[in-house]
């Protein structure tokens, strides 16, 4: 019994380092995309294919090709994305006739609190869910919100927003992915 208890407890500690490693490597993979977007490279945008909170259906961020795309990762239980849900739901409706889609990726949280936070904030841009954040390490997200901007070919533009996106910003960046193909 002696021997099966630290069997365990080896196997539990080797799965927990495996398992760090991993997060680590995810995390690593999408580090560089800022220092080259503010290099002024256009490094293609990570993609990713998530279950759409209204619609019960799937998105995948390489059919909005041929469109200009603001990507705002978010969680309901964060603060400052409270204050620029507003924001990004005028730009939506501001450049949507433009060929802009925004799509807001509700990560490491609950899917019945994003839905009461996108009915709250009255969103009616896409979301999608990424309950357990899959796709954060792919855009090297650190924290909530963060930002980033896709022109119609499918590549980062702009600078990738750390903190709440203000209106002078996606003003600015949507102009330059609507602009860029």
């Amino acid at each position: 019994m002696k021997y099966v208890l630290r069997a365990t407890a080896l196997a539990v500690v080797a799965l927990l380092i495996a398992l760090l490693g991993w997060r680590v490597t995810q995390r690593d993979a999408g580090a560089g995309l800022s220092d080259k977007i503010a290099a002024g490279d256009r490094p293609a945008a990570p993609g990713f294919t998530l279950e759409r909170l209204d619609s019960g259906g799937r998105l995948a961020l390489a059919e909005l090709r041929g469109k200009a795309v603001v990507v705002n990762f978010w969680a309901s239980w964060c603060e400052p994305c409270k204050e620029e849900s507003p924001r990004l739901e005028r730009a939506w409706k501001q450049y949507r006739d433009r060929g802009l889609v925004v799509v807001g990726v509700d990560a490491q949280d609950f899917r019945s609190d994003a839905r009461r936070f996108v009915s709250r904030y009255g969103l009616s841009y896409p979301v999608v869910h990424d309950g357990a954040g899959s796709t954060l390490g792919h855009w090297g997200v650190t924290g909530f919100p963060e930002t980033f901007f896709v022109d119609r070919s499918g590549r980062l533009v702009g600078e990738r927003i750390e903190g709440p996106v203000t209106a002078t910003d996606l003003d600015r960046y949507i102009g330059q992915a609507l602009r860029t193909s």
